[in-house]
């Protein structure tokens, strides 16, 4: 498949980026062009199948926070907790998952763009085909939410 050997790798980096897990991207990568396949949906772009890995790898994290809250439940401890840089603020993967629940889909894909992808804002305008100004405004606004979750897992205290 022509496209899987031109954006596979591309859409690689950014999976394991987002998971940083080597194997759980391959999962998603390879589920992705499955589908395709399936479909026979062969005629997609590079925006597409960005949007098409965001999506799963943020289902994965989601998925992923549900088995860490069971496990909690169950006495296990929970896997070794990886941090980002969100601007000035280092925050844990942790954070991040419940940012991204809290968020709708278009502020996710921003998020995603520039905190595991990091593409400045005219890179997501130009992907997510919003408008700069757009994409400036939700990045102040995930900062301030990531703030604000930061700030209530301290104790209210930052």
């Amino acid at each position: 498949m022509d496209i899987y050997q031109r954006y596979g790798p591309a859409l690689m980096r950014k999976c394991v980026r987002m998971l940083a897990s080597v194997q759980d991207a391959e999962d998603i990568v390879q589920g992705l062009f499955v589908d395709l396949l399936k479909t026979g949906k062969t005629d997609v772009d590079l925006p597409y199948l960005y949007r098409a890995s965001t999506n799963r790898c943020l289902n994965a994290i989601r998925n992923r926070k549900k088995r860490y809250g069971l496990l909690a439940e169950r006495g296990a401890g929970l896997a070794q907790v990886n941090r980002i840089q969100l601007d000035e603020q280092a925050i844990g993967r942790d954070l991040v998952a419940r940012l991204i629940d809290s968020l709708d889909r278009k502020s996710n894909e921003i998020l995603v763009y520039r905190y595991f992808d990091d593409m400045t804002q005219d890179e997501i305008a130009g992907v997510t085909g919003y408008s700069r100004k757009t994409v400036g405004k939700r990045l102040k606004k995930l900062q301030q939410q990531a703030r604000a979750l930061a700030a209530m897992e301290n104790g209210g205290t930052q």
